[in-house]
């Protein structure tokens, strides 16, 4: 089989459009030199399509990128060795855009090069993996989102909707805009963290979509449900039927509530804690109960924001001391503990699981009878 020139720029143009070997040939110098097989006419054809065979060696004498590798070649039918091309060797990316012919492909190259220049080479993967994408913005504002992804940190918008967040000279709409893109490269810097946790959660925004809340009756006919799921707004302005409220970070944690009196649980929340300013919630016996790390204490502040009266249950020293052997490493932390607000024990607290190889407690964790216990407790101390 003999492949033409053109034959193997085609096969390097597909090969250019496939993000995974774009990525190796682009970012490792162990991909190169590359070399591509050319193939040899076999007697057969060398004895019946002497002009196509000459075409072809023709051809490849007029490739100037890379280096062609010739051989002589014994056939019956010639009278002496012919000089045959058996492979193409390119020794760096350059050659490899230019040995395509195409232009898209060259445009591609141009833009990439331009950027990694630019760019923090954490994010030179995702930028050369993601072109597709990139190759329809400007490359002014590509710039801008790298240098974002530099500068968000988590719980940096303490509240506010992504909208409002200034950042690197973006409009109000650049987070939006490229969500996406910000999104991968901030898992480059924080283990994949914020896919995990969604952006507004990550980034402690207020989630421009409506968030959905589910309830636990602790007791009997407070609800018509064993659960319900209902919107944040809605619970805003919708007082529930019971004198106490416990909010619980995870819904996970449903199966470890105890029967309590007079009582819904409202889990889920996470950071979208805005319903909890409804004025409806100042005269009910209310209790926070979230992990036991640096983001569960941020929410826990926040929650103290919108009512100075809320109760922690489960969030202090002596009980991540107590089940110390259960911890875990908390990947991403939040750092902003300045702007929560915090007792200055919950404060000492902050810093303890900060300073901790292991410091997150997650509350599917703490045994279901202490969970109990601590619940029941709270309930019973504001018995009349």
């Amino acid at each position: 089989m003999m492949n033409s020139p053109e034959e193997l720029a085609l096969r390097l143009t597909r090969q250019w459009q496939n993000p995974h070997w774009r990525e190796q040939r682009l970012l490792s110098t162990k991909a190169w030199p590359l070399e591509l097989a050319i193939g040899k006419p076999d007697a057969k054809q060398f004895a019946n399509e002497s002009a196509r065979v000459l075409q072809h060696i023709q051809s490849w004498r007029e490739v100037s990128v890379g280096e062609v590798g010739w051989v002589q070649q014994k056939y019956r039918d010639a009278g002496e060795a012919v000089s045959i091309p058996r492979y193409w060797r390119l020794n760096k990316p350059s050659e490899w855009v230019q040995a395509t012919g195409n232009a898209q492909v060259a445009s591609d190259y141009s833009l990439l090069s331009r950027l990694v220049v630019k760019a923090d080479p954490l994010f030179h993967p995702l930028l050369i993996r993601q072109l597709a994408r990139i190759r329809f913005l400007s490359e002014s504002e590509l710039i801008q989102v790298t240098q974002a992804a530099l500068k968000l940190e988590p719980g940096c918008a303490q509240g506010k909707p992504l909208r409002a967040l200034s950042i690197a000279g973006g409009d109000s709409k650049f987070i939006e805009r490229h969500r996406r893109l910000l999104t991968g490269m901030l898992d480059l810097r924080f283990d994949d963290e914020v896919s995990e946790m969604g952006l507004e959660t990550f980034l402690g925004a207020v989630s421009e979509k409506d968030h959905w809340l589910l309830l636990v009756p602790l007791s009997l006919n407070l609800l018509p449900f064993e659960q319900l799921r209902i919107r944040a707004s809605e619970l805003m302005r919708t007082p529930l039927m019971a004198g106490r409220i416990l909010v619980v970070e995870n819904e996970q944690c449903s199966y470890q509530l105890p029967p309590v009196p007079d009582c819904i649980a409202v889990l889920g929340a996470g950071l979208n804690l805005s319903w909890m300013e409804a004025e409806w919630l100042a005269d009910r016996q209310l209790a926070y109960w979230g992990d036991l790390d640096s983001w569960g204490l941020a929410m826990l502040g926040k929650a103290r924001t919108h009512q100075r009266h809320v109760q922690p249950l489960m969030m202090e020293q002596q009980v991540f001391d107590q089940f110390e052997t259960r911890s875990v490493i908390e990947p991403v932390q939040y750092q902003m503990v300045e702007s929560l607000d915090l007792t200055e024990q919950e404060k000492q607290l902050f810093q303890y699981l900060l300073g901790r190889e292991r410091g997150r407690l997650e509350q599917e964790f703490i045994p279901i009878e202490f969970v109990k216990n601590i619940i029941g407790e709270w309930a019973r101390s504001n018995d009349t």
